[in-house]
């Protein structure tokens, strides 16, 4: 499991598109204490309006890594990247990735940091092993969020929960399984690297046992539906053992998304078959609320769907960046 050094300082390339800095903004949303500034070459087009810091003076305000905070095309570096990464190397700063590419493919980093004696961190690959997953019931709770089908908010609604139920006095640990995840947190496994067979195991991993009122909020990847992912999906079902789940949800989409000829199931029977595909596990397990991506309806759209949806559902339904997710987390506690 990585084990990353705070406080960060986010790297942006020559970032142009917003949708390309996602990583960068997911860090400045949800750990703003953990992010000193932003740097960027000159042809960088996006800022997260950060202050702008040079690596040097990242290190000499105590910075621990310089992150890419951009995802670009096929996963290389570019090579106008790496005088700033060598820079940041030498300054004594660790380069955090979380891209496909490993970083030890460039020499130019692997000597900089053989020299400075820090490190190259691939989020998404963890180089050990990993045990298989066994279904052994573990003391502690665990709630994982789900999707009727891939990038649409479980990352943020997990994040929210957390968040909520710290609020509530409640004892609680967000578990990193992506990489943007595992950067927010400073520690987690991007599960979508790890072999199938140890995929579940590195779920009941990453969320062990724990005291009996404590909460793991577990980031959910993939979706059931979707025929490419529905294989994470299931190895963090059966390995967390969720005692309840959280279905999240995008109401402009009827299809996976790139998978026109797949439709989405309606909500009643996602439900239904993430709470019969996560009773191998946990017979217990239950749906405690709606988080809504509802990003494309107007304020009054939103109260006439959400209103509409717990009437039918009776459930909570909740938007995690419009109004907070408070309401799931009180049904998760009762």
């Amino acid at each position: 499991m990585h084990q990353l050094r705070k406080p960060y300082l986010l790297f942006l390339g020559g970032v142009s598109l917003l949708s390309d800095a996602k990583t960068g903004f997911g860090l400045r949303d949800w750990c703003p204490e953990d992010v000193i500034g932003e740097c960027a070459l000159p042809s960088a087009t996006i800022s997260l309006d950060l202050p702008k810091v040079t690596p040097n003076e990242a290190a000499a305000r105590g910075a621990g890594s310089i992150v890419i905070g951009v995802a670009s095309p096929g996963g290389q570096i570019p090579d106008d990247w790496i005088p700033t990464l060598v820079d940041a190397l030498r300054a004594g700063l660790d380069v955090v990735s979380g891209m496909h590419t490993r970083l030890e493919r460039y020499p130019q980093l692997v000597e900089a940091a053989r020299q400075s004696q820090v490190r190259l961190i691939n989020v998404r690959h963890a180089d050990r092993d990993w045990p298989i997953g066994t279904g052994i019931k573990r003391s502690g709770r665990r709630v994982l969020t789900v999707g009727t089908d891939c990038a649409l908010g479980k990352k943020y609604t997990a994040l929210a929960i957390t968040r909520a139920l710290k609020t509530h006095g409640v004892k609680a640990s967000f578990r990193a399984t992506g990489q943007t995840g595992i950067l927010i947190a400073g520690e987690g496994v991007a599960i979508d690297a790890v072999i199938a067979d140890f995929m579940s195991g590195v779920a009941e991993s990453i969320s062990p046992a724990n005291d009996a009122d404590h909460w793991d909020v577990v980031e959910g990847q993939g979706a059931l539906f979707h025929p490419a992912y529905a294989g994470v999906t299931l190895a963090l079902l059966h390995g967390t053992q969720p005692d309840a789940i959280v279905l999240c949800h995008d109401p402009s989409r009827e299809t996976i998304e790139d998978h026109p000829h797949i439709a989405l199931p309606t909500l009643e029977e996602a439900i239904r078959r993430y709470i019969e595909a996560g009773q191998l596990t946990n017979k217990e397990i239950r749906c405690v609320g709606i988080a809504i991506n509802s990003s494309t309806l107007s304020d009054t759209q939103w109260l006439d769907y959400r209103n509409g949806l717990q009437s039918r559902l009776n459930l909570p339904v909740c938007d995690p960046m419009r109004g907070g997710v408070d309401p799931i987390a009180l049904a998760l506690l009762a």
